[in-house]
Order: C-alpha cells, then structure tokens, then sequence
C-alpha cells in the first residue's frame, strides 16, 4: 500500500490539472502562434509560467486504483501487477487463471 500522502498528491494534481487546462490550453495556442506580435507571445509564456506547476498534464503519474503503487500499472486495467495477480487467484477476474506446471 502507498503512503496516503502520496496518494493525496496526485489526486491533487488531478484535480489542478482539471482547473486549469482551458487557460493552459489557451495560453499555449498564443504563444505557438507565429502572426501574433513577439511581445504578446512572450506574454503569454510569462503568464503560462505563473501557473502553478503540478497543473501541467506530464506532472501526473499513473497509479494503482486499488493500492496507490505507482510502477508496474497496467493501463488498460488501471490496477498493478500485484493487484491483478491477486484478483486472478483470487477467481475476481473473469477468465483469468493462474498458471502452473
């Protein structure tokens, strides 16, 4: 199980992601644009770089939704290695057996 903390963090970073992806969004469309004058590009950089940084989508980290580790994350299934193992075994899985030989 990941710490609590940890798992907080990044539904907090979800959650600013979510608020400030419109402005986000906005602000890179000024700044990539080449008609725009250079002083109202470099505005718009200023400003996107005011914005707090865990509202940026690549601060996100996948984890699991069972136990919060962080590596091994089957994306498809949003649940780690460990915990699908277990679920498997555990027959929760439809047509998922362990292995033996």
């Amino acid at each position: 199980m990941a710490k609590k903390a940890m798992i907080e963090r990044e539904k907090k970073r979800e959650r600013l992601v979510a608020k400030y992806a419109a402005k986000r969004a906005e602000l890179k469309e000024i700044a990539k644009d080449e008609s725009k004058s250079v002083e109202e590009r470099f505005k718009a950089r200023m400003k996107l770089a005011k914005l707090p940084r865990n509202s940026a989508e690549n601060r996100l980290h996948n984890r699991c939704q069972l136990t919060g580790r962080p590596h091994a994350y089957y994306r498809k299934l949003k649940i780690s290695r460990i915990a699908l193992r277990e679920l498997g075994s555990n027959g929760q899985i439809p047509g998922m057996v362990k292995s033996s030989w």
